[in-house]
């Protein structure tokens, strides 16, 4: 039987993935991706609603929720303003925005295609719609299925986040055979569920989009908190705010343990200012109903479902009520308690958390300890980090590295020291050297 043979073989075609096989092939090595879906860079298209926030000015290990320092001495080798520089070099310009690096024309599409693009400038051979089922290790290299050997494979499949893209986790089986601890895969950066109680609440602010600060807490201890714009659905709450605390709230969820966030709907309000405000125009407004007053301040569809949670009309006037009770109705504003009962499925995540853990991986190479010439790169790695780029540039960092290493035969005696020229994409003397390998005979 005859095997196409290739120095490298990038087993996914995300992110991760054509960072993988742009950095490896810029060293003269034959490469290939695989990839199962008909399309590389699906999942690229979706970021940042579409405008590809790839990275961050801001770039620190408590940006990431899972092995922080460990995915920062990865970074450091391909940092964010690399990033930057690499992406100018094929085309893509950038703008910044509060720190969040965009690009210029402020579309997913210029990123995703200039990648594509130096991918076949380097002559990287695209192979889609191919799913592979068994990854032998040979004399000759690894046999994918029975079309393919490899001296090195790079692993960025993603996990299971958005499946549709092609991140399944169906590589996952093959990387467990290898005898790779995988840590324990839920979402992260996914909507938070309410608990059936609360469905009527919720059905009353759905919809509305309003900024306020979320906390949740486990165990009565505050475990987490964000602040910014929070989404209010009929099932429960999303939005970034959400998304950021997510990661400990799924993961608390997912051991069992009781969680509840504490929404502050006008974090910019102090109590005093809430209360002075009910003391100096309740009896002026107090022909007023419970919605009206209090427009000017808080959506009235969330004054709807505070109010039926302290068992009020909204409808009802200022004078129906002592003033106590709507100094406690707005209060209640400030301490909107919901018991939270579970998180949307994978495919309303926008990443995982878990995945190949890092304790088996060399950080310096990204190469597993445990089997000689197989590296991990992008979210298959347990590392998650928060919204902003950070899993992007975790991606492209990792990619990197894999790629520059795999690459070297010497890497696995020693760490490298990454060349210029394979950040800047400088011309070779050869565009393109495939393997004298070019195809094996095996039994």
């Amino acid at each position: 039987m005859t095997y196409k043979y290739f120095d490298c073989v990038v087993i996914g075609g995300g992110a991760a993935g054509l960072m993988a096989a742009i950095i490896a092939a810029r060293q003269h090595k034959s490469v290939a991706i695989i990839e199962h879906t008909s399309k590389l860079g699906t999942k690229l298209l979706q970021t940042g609603n579409g405008k590809c926030n790839f990275t961050n000015t801001y770039m620190e290990s408590p940006c990431f929720h899972e092995n922080g320092s460990r995915a920062m001495q990865v970074i450091h080798q391909f940092n964010e303003k690399q990033t930057i520089q690499f992406f100018e070099s094929i085309g893509i310009f950038s703008k910044e925005k509060n720190g969040y690096i965009y690009p210029h024309s402020e579309t997913s599409f210029s990123l995703r295609d200039a990648l594509i693009s130096e991918v076949k400038r380097l002559g990287v051979h695209c192979i889609t719609s191919f799913v592979i089922d068994e990854i032998h290790s040979s004399s000759a290299g690894f046999k994918i299925n029975h079309h393919f050997v490899a001296e090195n494979i790079i692993f960025a499949t993603g996990l299971k986040a958005a499946p549709k893209t092609g991140s399944d986790g169906s590589i996952l089986p093959l990387i467990q055979a290898m005898g790779q601890p995988i840590a324990d895969i839920l979402p992260a950066l996914v909507p938070l569920q309410s608990s059936p109680s609360f469905k009527k609440i919720c059905d009353l602010m759905a919809g509305v989009r309003s900024f306020g600060e979320v906390s949740a807490y486990c165990k009565g201890k505050k475990i987490t908190s964000d602040t910014g714009e929070i989404q209010y659905t009929d099932y429960g709450i999303s939005g970034i705010p959400v998304f950021q605390i997510s990661h400990p709230v799924v993961k608390q969820l997912h051991k069992g343990n009781p969680i509840y966030v504490i929404i502050d709907m006008i974090p910019d309000f102090s109590e005093k200012k809430l209360m002075d405000y009910i003391e100096c125009y309740y009896d002026i407004y107090s022909y007023k109903t419970i919605e009206d007053f209090f427009s000017g301040l808080i959506h009235t569809k969330l004054m709807k479902g505070v109010a039926k949670k302290c068992g009020y009309k909204s409808l009802k006037t200022l004078g129906e009520y002592k003033k106590n009770d709507i100094k406690q109705l707005i209060m209640e504003c400030k301490q909107f308690k919901m018991d939270i009962e579970g998180y949307k499925s994978f495919d309303r995540a926008q990443v995982c958390q878990g995945g190949v853990d890092m304790s088996y991986i060399d950080i310096h190479t990204m190469q597993s300890t445990l089997v000689k010439g197989v590296y991990f790169a992008g979210e298959l790695v347990d590392v998650d980090g928060i919204c902003g780029g950070y899993n992007l540039q975790w991606a492209w960092s990792s990619g990197y590295v894999a790629g520059y290493n795999a690459a070297r035969k010497d890497c696995c005696e020693k760490s490298i020291t990454v060349k210029s020229d394979c950040v800047q994409g400088k011309p070779h003397p050869k565009r393109f050297r495939k393997s004298d390998k070019k195809n094996i005979k095996m039994q």
